[in-house]
């Protein structure tokens, strides 16, 4: 390499160092302009938000409870500081709606209050004192505020014998863990048969292992038990019905018992003290 190359590469080398180190200088100056940017916007928001009031109230996921029975118990929290709104208070009025289950509840920027709805899930109904109760998933009683409540698109099943209640910590009247138990084990079997949904309309909590349903069609009590195992009893339900009730009628038997494996005992409406053993 020449003397000229070798001075030309020094100064050429000697003159990027200060372009390096000018858009260092301009890259730290942007960064701070925007986190001073960040920061007075951030303090202007905090004061903003301290002078928000709320405006309303907005109530999503409802289908059982009305809307204006919730707004109406929240009403006098309107126009105060959306900051120092309390929404465990908020919550705490409107959980003694009785098919609100649970709450969420959010403020929003622009002065509204969002009140996301979870209600009780009805699964049956009963009577209690001569009025008709709905009865949720978790045992809970409420009153029948409709006669359109219905469970999966179908009437609710009706629930007879009950005997023991509880108060439980809401004030609600509730059944008892057992009856819970049973009640939700014959549900959930007998959402998932061909047809016994269609036709059982009641399930009686009886003793000693003797708890029973009935049909419309039939006054015929069909014992199942206390004892679970409801798929395999329901499933010999329907087969009793296609291959027997069906060709004897709807008022032949007095009882048939379920319980009992590979086997189906009858009592008939002419001699009911008369058991007898009928083999599918």
């Amino acid at each position: 390499m020449s003397d000229s190359e070798y001075k030309e590469d020094s100064v050429n080398e000697g003159h990027s160092m200060p372009a390096k180190s000018g858009s260092r200088a301009t890259r730290l100056f942007i960064f701070l302009m925007v986190l001073a940017a960040l920061i007075a916007l951030a303090s202007y928001a905090s004061r903003w938000k301290k002078g928000v009031l709320v405006r309303g109230f907005v109530v999503d996921n409802i289908s059982l409870i009305s809307e204006r029975d919730i707004v109406s118990r929240v009403s006098d929290f309107k126009g105060r500081n959306m900051e120092k709104l309390d929404t465990k208070e908020l919550k705490k009025r409107i959980s003694m709606i009785p098919y609100l289950r649970d709450a969420e509840i959010s403020k929003e920027l622009n002065g509204i209050v969002r009140v996301r709805v979870f209600e009780r899930e009805p699964v049956a109904v009963t009577l209690i004192d001569g009025q008709m109760m709905v009865i949720d998933r978790e045992g809970f009683l409420l009153l029948n505020k409709t006669e359109s409540v219905t469970r999966q698109g179908s009437p609710l099943i009706k629930i007879s014998g009950i005997t023991r209640l509880q108060v439980a910590a809401n004030g609600l009247p509730q059944l008892e863990k057992r009856d819970v138990d049973l009640i939700r084990q014959f549900l959930d079997a007998l959402s998932k048969t061909d047809y016994a949904s269609l036709l059982i309309g009641e399930f009686h909590l009886e003793g000693n292992n003797m708890a029973w349903c009935v049909t419309a069609q039939s006054p015929t009590r069909f014992i199942i038990g206390n004892d679970g195992n409801y798929k395999e009893k329901l499933k010999k339900f329907e087969i009793f019905w296609k291959k027997v009730v069906s060709k004897k009628g709807f008022d032949f038997y007095e009882t048939v018992d379920l319980r009992f494996r590979d086997r189906i005992f009858t009592k008939d409406t002419l001699s009911p003290k008369v058991p007898q053993d009928v083999s599918l």
